[in-house]
């Protein structure tokens, strides 16, 4: 085992008894198994879903996640082990007030979770960042319309250096934004620039078809 990998394990481990924010004894930091990850994929937070099953990305919007990712030529089983899934807050913030969706992580929440984050950073020093949703997105890029993101490459700098992010926007039912207008398409043409970096990596053969 390297040393980066092994200072990654020694990372989760130490995440997984985080208990920061004080939530219920129940709600957990929910972690990436990937094995040697090159690439990083930082969504917002976990749901009730993540809490129950233990792993990222386990629900509807993961299932939407997987498929757009299917789509750019890497299988889910592929996806977890080569990909390494983190997010700006690692435990299930609750439900949304209104009652749609999940609670958004307050910026305290944020704040505090962000060590983590920036310490996968530094260890992974991924080539490529896929941030998944307008949270994600904007801890990596600037504050602009979706519409100005989404469907393009960037280098952004973060804790661990320069790398390309290719944005995506958020999988759950509960946005809309995927419906409108030309935004399929915008979609598309960032599942075809991942899987462009995926091949290039080496982390798939297969050509994309989105």
């Amino acid at each position: 085992m390297t040393r980066r990998l092994q200072t990654l394990e020694t990372h989760c481990r130490a995440l997984a008894e985080c208990r920061m924010c004080g939530y219920a004894p129940h709600v957990k930091p929910i972690l990436s198994h990937a094995t040697n990850p090159r690439v990083m994929i930082v969504g917002q937070a976990p749901g009730k879903v993540e809490v129950e099953g233990g792993k990222p990305f386990a629900g509807r919007a993961g299932r939407t996640l997987f498929r757009w990712l299917e789509r750019a030529g890497i299988d889910e089983e592929g996806a977890r082990r080569s990909i390494y899934i983190a997010a700006i807050t690692r435990c299930f913030p609750g439900p949304s007030p209104s009652g749609r969706g999940d609670r958004v992580p307050s910026p305290a929440e944020q704040d505090a979770c962000a060590v983590w984050l920036d310490a996968e950073l530094r260890i992974i020093r991924p080539k490529l960042l896929i941030p998944v949703g307008r949270l994600a997105i904007t801890r990596f890029l600037p504050q602009r319309p979706l519409d100005e993101l989404i469907g393009r490459r960037h280098v952004v700098e973060h804790a661990g250096g320069r790398c390309d992010a290719i944005p995506l926007p958020h999988p759950s039912g509960a946005s809309s934004w995927i419906h409108q207008g030309d935004h399929p398409q915008l979609l598309d043409r960032a599942l075809r620039l991942i899987a462009k970096e995926l091949r290039d990596l080496g982390l798939t053969q297969r050509r994309s078809v989105a």
